[in-house]
């Protein structure tokens, strides 16, 4: 019987967020494994007691970049780590979005503001509505959106992100997103498993630090091709060509009506598995299929 570590977070005294997470136990229990739902800061757990670990929804980790990315060499070391650890490392980094840009993949345009960098402001645009978040974040947090004249708004929200030593991003607002909403595909085994679409996370005048719903009206939706062919660019663009299990592109449209990758995740996706459930049982199949793998 094969054993399946699914790896999230802790939530405290709160309810966990992954709703998917007990429907995947079940179907991989169904399947006939045995799946345990563990805390990847759980020292008690012994990683090398499961064949395959999967991350689901480890989504304190952006906070804790430095203790997660030495627990996922920890388990590596243990028991075989979904996805590898070297793309664990890549992509919990939002500034693998220079490399894709690199790469020649549409993204949407980015600059990175390190704690410590001389005059911060000046990287502020003065003619268009823009966004700031931290390179290592999620969920939206510590994100928001300015105008121009919001410039001095603006210049604290980079001093607190880089007091707390935060590398900010600083990206020209994709308009489209109030009208076309992001969209969301997943990728399960190397396979589109499915797609959604969510409307504008950040709302004019809410501040960095409120907090936010990270998926506002998610819905399925049927990618083009052309967003099927900018994410299976993108994923190709992924340094050392690994085995990927898991992958989301999230695609947003360009004033040019072609779509930009604005995230690539590749650390703990939402699968949105109560949007699509016929994904489960897919989803289950190639876990295990990875778990047999020599």
């Amino acid at each position: 019987m094969p054993r399946i570590a699914l790896v999230t977070y802790d939530p405290g005294p709160e309810p966990s967020k992954d709703h998917d997470l007990p429907v995947l136990r079940r179907a991989l229990e169904d399947a006939g494994a045995r799946a345990d739902t563990v805390c990847w800061d759980d020292a008690g757990v012994d990683w090398a007691s499961y064949d395959l670990a999967v991350i689901r929804s480890t989504w304190d980790y952006s906070w804790r970049a430095a203790e997660f990315t030495a627990w996922a060499e920890r388990c590596a070391k243990a028991t075989r780590l979904a996805n590898p650890v070297e793309v664990v490392r890549w992509n919990a980094d939002k500034r693998y979005l220079g490399d894709l840009a690199d790469a020649g993949v549409p993204v949407v345009p980015t600059r990175y503001v390190a704690p410590g960098a001389p005059d911060p402001s000046a990287a502020l645009p003065t003619d268009h509505e823009y966004v700031i978040k931290p390179a290592t974040g999620a969920g939206a947090r510590y994100a928001a959106r300015y105008t121009p004249d919001q410039h001095e708004t603006a210049v604290r929200h980079l001093a607190r992100m880089h007091e707390e030593g935060l590398t900010a991003m600083i990206q020209p607002y994709m308009a489209s997103i109030d009208t076309g909403g992001e969209r969301a595909l997943q990728f399960f085994a190397g396979r589109l498993l499915h797609a959604s679409r969510k409307r504008a996370v950040l709302a004019p005048g809410t501040a960095f630090d409120a907090d936010k719903v990270a998926h506002p009206g998610l819905e399925p939706w049927t990618p083009t091709a052309s967003e099927l062919a900018v994410a299976r660019q993108a994923l190709s663009a992924v340094p050392g060509d690994p085995d990927l299990l898991y992958a989301r592109v999230d695609l947003v449209q360009g004033a040019d009506g072609e779509p930009r990758v604005m995230e690539l995740e590749l650390v703990e996706p939402n699968l949105f598995l109560h949007l699509h459930p016929t994904s489960t049982p897919k989803v289950a199949t190639a876990i295990l299929a990875t778990a047999a793998t020599p």
